[in-house]
């Protein structure tokens, strides 16, 4: 499978944004979705993942609890990130990660086989 993210962007602190994961080939139900992100000069750090199919689990790093929400539209083919409350700290690039048939939804990167290219949010003070 091959994961688009959608263009991340500028925006300032307590606005909101959100990202898509569009994934090419068959069988999207069937991937675990995760976002991940990198700030410069950090490790790349889990954000949110839902599993499988319909979605039902999702998890989310302890920094975006209560403000980030992630989905799926398996009709679509793509993966959502809704980004609320936005801080200067959520500046980062943001990777989309796709794993098959995984159990749950994965803080894990090295569990991903497939990674989306990376987008830029930048949030301004």
């Amino acid at each position: 499978v091959q994961l688009q993210a959608s263009r991340g962007g500028l925006v300032q602190a307590g606005g909101s944004l959100r990202l898509s994961c569009a994934a090419s080939g068959r069988a999207f139900s069937r991937y675990v979705i995760g976002w991940f992100r990198q700030a410069p000069g950090e490790e790349r750090k889990f954000v949110a993942g839902i599993s499988w199919g319909g979605g039902a689990t999702t998890d989310y790093g302890d920094s975006v609890k209560g403000r980030f929400t992630i989905s799926r539209d398996n009709a679509k083919n793509t993966a959502y990130l809704q980004m609320n409350s936005l801080k200067p700290e959520d500046t980062a690039v943001y990777y989309c990660a796709a794993h098959y048939y995984g159990e749950g939804a994965t803080r894990f990167s090295h569990e991903y086989d497939y990674w989306g290219q990376g987008t830029l949010v930048t949030v301004s003070s």
